[in-house]
């Protein structure tokens, strides 16, 4: 089977595990009426269901799909720029940079702050704080990068940066309320339900945008794998290159981490996966690749967040590393053998 062809596939996973999650869902509702729903009618006697399917599982489900091919598409970047294969979206510390902020807001603050007249509370406040936090770890990133020639003093960087912010985090933790903590725990846990219709244009195109960029990396990704010197004669800036991937990766997972809380072990693991099936390093392929089974894997653990059947909801965090870490250490057993 060709490359095509498996990426044909993929993208059928992808269709049917989408509308699995429309269907499907911690509430059990007849797929007739969910079809009605989707068709404009509402379901006989049950008017609550048409905001469940709606405004519930179908936003949902976008955010699973967006979530899951924006984290996976980071891990190959980092994967490629730093020709290491345990990097992943978490190991320049841009995911801590949203973590502190959270911190901030609902371990320091209360859950609410005032600016001037204008007093923020509640989500929106979240995601604010998790994308300024996000967004300047990156800036602090991108400033160092123009520093440090070498990719691996950056990646030593992003985890120093990792464990000062969790030291932080850790400290905030000791002086806070009980219920700061309890929320904190909370938003740690992940989820794909927070991104209601009112957020998702937003969420759509930070995300989008992102993707559309990592797109553009293309061939500046193929002479990577050869190297930098070989990049450099190909008329590859490698700097400007650089500089360009951590502007990626960085709102990518800014995004993801700020609308969704952190989700652990699919951008590491969903390269290794489209390395596995597809068996090649061409980015032209793996990165349509790894876009569709971060989608499917995501969906996928949607799906099972739903598996209790009563009304209750698995954290995704619960999930993701259940599937990612057996590839992580398939990974490792296998660098020990080569």
């Amino acid at each position: 089977m060709n490359a095509q062809h498996k990426l044909n596939l993929l993208a059928l996973g992808t269709a049917l595990l989408a509308i699995c999650n429309i269907f499907w869902g911690s509430l059990d509702i007849p797929a007739k009426d969910v079809w009605c729903i989707l068709r404009g009618y509402e379901a006989a006697g049950h008017p609550a269901w048409s905001t469940i399917i709606l405004q519930g599982r179908l936003p949902q489900m976008l955010t699973a799909l967006l979530t899951g091919t924006a984290l996976g598409t980071c891990g190959l970047l980092l994967q490629t720029a730093f020709r290491n294969p345990l990097a992943g979206p978490s190991i320049l510390g841009i995911d801590a940079g949203a973590n502190l902020g959270v911190a901030i807001v609902l371990l320091l603050l209360g859950g609410t702050t005032t600016i001037g007249s204008l007093t923020l509370g509640g989500h929106l406040l979240i995601v604010v704080a998790a994308m300024a936090g996000a967004l300047a770890i990156m800036a602090l990133l991108m400033t160092l990068s123009k520093l440090l020639r070498s990719h691996v003093m950056l990646l030593i960087t992003g985890v120093v940066i990792s464990y000062v912010t969790g030291s932080i985090i850790q400290l905030l933790n000791y002086s806070a309320t009980e219920q700061g903590v309890h929320s904190f725990i909370i938003w740690g846990m992940g989820n794909f339900s927070s991104v209601g219709t009112e957020r998702m244009p937003v969420f759509c195109t930070l995300s989008c945008t992102g993707l559309l960029l990592a797109i553009l990396l293309i061939k500046p990704l193929d002479a990577l794998l050869l190297g930098d010197r070989y990049a450099e004669n190909l008329g590859i800036n490698i700097g400007k290159a650089r500089q360009i991937l951590l502007l990626v990766t960085g709102l990518l997972t800014a995004t993801t981490t700020a609308f969704c809380g952190p989700i652990s072990f699919i951008g590491l693991a969903v390269p290794h996966l489209a390395r596995l099936m597809l068996r090649t390093s061409r980015h032209k392929i793996l990165i349509p690749a790894t876009m569709l089974i971060g989608a499917n894997l995501a969906l996928a653990c949607n799906l099972l967040s739903t598996m209790p059947h009563d009304g209750s909801i698995i954290p995704i965090s619960v999930i993701t590393p259940l599937i990612g870490a057996p590839v992580v250490l398939h990974i490792i057993l296998k660098q020990r053998h080569d």
